[in-house]
């Protein structure tokens, strides 16, 4: 009876530990770079409240993937630091128990945490990145007056550069436009007022300039000359082909497609998206991708086994110690699955495979400092 008690007392005690930290990391480590990564893929929109929340709610299961090894291993160190320090261990150790036998409830609870970490992997964290990366075409379609910003460059529609000096009443003033082909620029206009038209049947609205100076450069022989045609219009209008954007977004990395179909292009060696064959360079990028999924699922299993030890050998009661290991423990962890993805494009390192080392050098690691405590 006071075994299960016992197992209680520090499967909660490892629980609410992670539960605490996971919060802590994802405060600090997470949603202190989420508007950097909006201002990345959003730009500087004023944003309804709602779409900000969405797109923080969807950045949170991407990042539980390294949040929870990595509270979990801090919860380790920090509970057995303490029950160290309290000989609360060697009591359990004087009614007969094996330290596997007092450890059993910490394995049970990283054997969940893994389970769900494989489903962040394999299932929520690619589907999140996708649709964060369509998100910004959603807004778009709903408020193409919202990409227009004060003082800012809107540069996210393909073929433009588009400047807006003031908005005033969903009215652009003292807008410039720049019309590109490729880094060529092919016409400028400035225009004193400037709005949005959506025509019925159209799913590009249309951009109308009031008071507008159109520039055109001359040319000769495809060779623009420093002459420029000025040509003043009361009024013009020009496309605002936001539907192009979506072709842009179309276009998905590695990180973004879904498990199942990684595991078909790792078979058949031809892209889900795009139908084309694999280079060894695409495969390797496969390769590795799916393997660092299941590697990372298991950074629970292999910190459990890592972390007692090391938090009993820490014998301190300064949560200090046990935040240090833990900050050490995780950044050689991370450092060697980011050794494997910076290669991953390297075939002949063989990436796939880089990305196990942690879990095989720390389960080593792990086996031989747990025999040594088991054996004291």
């Amino acid at each position: 009876m006071f075994l299960r008690i016992f197992d209680r007392y520090i499967g909660r005690q490892i629980s609410s530990g992670t539960l605490v930290g996971v919060v802590i990391l994802s405060g600090v480590m997470v949603l202190g770079n989420v508007f950097q990564k909006m201002e990345q893929l959003l730009g500087n929109s004023q944003l309804p409240l709602a779409v900000v929340a969405k797109f923080i709610w969807l950045v949170i299961p991407y990042s539980l993937i390294f949040t929870i090894p990595w509270a979990f291993l801090t919860a380790i160190l920090l509970v057995f630091g303490r029950m160290s320090a309290d000989n609360e261990l060697v009591s359990l150790r004087m009614t007969g128990s094996s330290m596997p036998r007092i450890c059993l409830p910490v394995f049970l609870v990283s054997l969940a945490l893994s389970g769900f970490c494989y489903w962040a992997n394999v299932d929520l964290a690619p589907s999140a990145k996708n649709e964060m990366k369509r998100l910004f075409y959603n807004v778009a379609m709903e408020d193409p007056s919202s990409l227009f910003q004060e003082g800012r460059v809107l540069d996210r529609v393909p073929g433009y550069r588009i400047y807006t000096d003031k908005k005033v009443d969903g009215q652009m003033q003292g807008l410039i436009l720049m019309e590109l082909d490729g880094t060529r620029v092919l016409r400028t206009i400035r225009a004193r007022i400037a709005y949005l038209d959506t025509e019925p049947g159209m799913v590009d609205p249309i951009l109308r300039l009031r008071d507008a100076d159109v520039e055109m450069p001359k040319m000769i022989d495809n060779k623009i000359i420093e002459s420029i045609d000025v040509v003043h219009m009361d009024e013009t209008a020009v496309p605002f082909p936001i539907s192009k954007m979506k072709e842009k977004l179309e276009r998905v990395n590695v990180s973004m497609k879904s498990t199942p179909a990684l595991w078909e292009e790792a078979r058949t060696k031809v892209d889900t998206a795009t139908h084309l064959e694999h280079d060894k360079k695409q495969h390797s990028e496969c390769l590795t991708e799916l393997n660092r999924r299941y590697s990372l699922s298991l950074a629970c299993l292999t910190f459990a086994l890592v972390g007692i030890p090391l938090g009993v050998t820490a014998q301190r009661r300064e949560t200090s110690v046990g935040f240090a290991l833990s900050l050490g423990t995780g950044l050689l962890y991370m450092l060697l699955i980011l050794v494997g993805d910076v290669m991953s494009d390297r075939p002949s390192v063989m990436p796939h495979l880089l990305v196990w080392s942690p879990n095989a050098i720390f389960l080593a690691l792990g086996f031989v400092l747990f025999a040594r405590l088991s054996r004291k």
